[in-house]
């Protein structure tokens, strides 16, 4: 097969397409992100989405299946959980057989005690919580006090919480290095996340200055083999941080969504070859996890919108893959993740039309298709699908 020049590779953070066969021991039963959202708000416009095959990963009010006019199909997250990081690192050939540790009850206070010594002062919170509660919770505490909010959730997260103007970001992220020093051993983590705000009570506002501290990818992925092989890498979002800046050539940090397809656009046009690795964390962060049924719905027309940006700067040589890296069905009761199938689409004047690539049992069969399309021998725990759906 002929190598490709370029691949866009879209991660739609948490746009789950139905429950996993397992999803009940996880607390999951009835999830499904797209569907749930499409009967919740009446219907979902999304043409282009459609045009690609969604209709067919789940059963979508408003998206019925039609011709492709690339390739489709739905994946499986093998790994143990339903975290960001083991969706990322399964996509990219790092299938886990322990799931990430959490701490539905907060962290040991022992281990917060150490990290209060640590830092030179005290701390809020460990609850588990969702972000924007907590800081109605304790932002104003946090505000008389400046002493800064730990708090985690369903995920293997850390995460320091800081209103800019009482704690400098600098500051913050020092906080977030200890605190990642520490986390290791019994307590290992996947990310440690430094969570600024701003406002006032009433108000708060997380902003885009938020960094993640992960752990380095516990194996070879498909970055370090396509670096080796001289391919470049160019992450957008939050990628960088997922993969501890490992196998990425350059990076481009994005305030959201918008931002991130923005970014994606002028990298085409400055022609920039290889891989253009894009997460956009909006459908998670702010829609998701605040149950915000009608902002997530927005989101994924937003999306919709802007594709046709994308189709036009794709060239002979180049790819466009859109998938998800897990659940978070905002229509539930809870607000995290959800454990679900992921869509998984392609399109390019090299993709067949109407192609159905079936239900994959691993996220990694996708990072081993990207990989044979850039010529590298493929290799397990995935399985490419690339002659499936490539021709020319």
């Amino acid at each position: 097969m002929e190598t490709f020049r370029r691949v866009v590779l879209i991660v739609m953070d948490s746009v789950g397409c139905g429950e996993l066969p397992d999803a009940a021991e996880y607390g999951d039963a009835g999830a499904d992100t797209l569907g749930n959202i499409s009967r919740a708000v009446g219907g979902l416009n999304l043409p282009n989405l459609g045009r690609l095959g969604l209709g067919w990963t789940t059963e979508i009010q408003g998206v019925p299946p039609r011709p492709a006019a690339g390739a489709y199909g739905t994946m499986a997250l093998r790994s143990p959980g339903k975290d960001t990081m083991t969706g990322h690192w399964e996509m990219a050939g790092i299938v886990l057989r322990q799931p990430l540790r959490t701490y539905p009850k907060g962290f040991p206070p022992d281990l917060v005690a150490e990290y209060e010594r640590a830092i030179g002062r005290r701390t809020l919170g460990n609850v588990v919580a969702s972000g924007t509660v907590i800081l109605e919770e304790l932002g104003a505490e946090h505000l008389r006090t400046g002493y800064p909010i730990v708090y985690t959730s369903a995920d293997s997260v850390f995460q320091v919480a800081a209103h800019e103007a009482v704690v400098p970001l600098e500051e913050l992220y020092r906080y977030c290095e200890i605190a990642r020093g520490m986390l290791v051993g019994e307590h290992l983590v996947g990310r440690v996340i430094a969570r600024p705000f701003v406002g006032a009570p009433g108000s708060f506002r997380r902003t885009a200055s938020r960094r993640d501290y992960a752990l380095e990818p516990p194996g070879e992925t498909l970055l370090d083999r396509l670096q080796r092989k001289g391919v470049e890498v160019t992450a957008v979002g939050k990628i960088h941080d997922i993969y501890d800046g490992r196998g990425i050539t350059r990076s481009c940090h994005t305030g959201g969504n918008a931002d991130g397809v923005a970014t994606v656009l002028r990298l085409l046009d400055e022609g920039v070859p290889g891989l253009i690795f894009a997460n956009l964390v909006d459908f998670d962060m702010l829609y998701g996890h605040r149950n915000d049924v009608r902002g997530y719905a927005a989101a994924l027309q937003d999306l919709d919108g802007s594709l046709p940006q994308v189709f036009s700067r794709l060239g002979p040589g180049d790819a466009l893959v859109l998938t998800a890296d897990h659940g978070c069905d905002p229509t539930t009761p809870e607000t995290d993740h959800t454990r679900e199938y992921v869509p998984v689409m392609a399109w390019g004047q090299r993709i067949r039309a109407g192609v159905d690539v079936g239900r994959r049992y691993t996220l990694a069969d996708l990072g081993e298709t990207v990989a044979e399309f850039f010529g590298l021998e493929t290799k397990a725990p995935g399985t490419s699908f690339a002659s499936q759906i490539a021709g020319g």
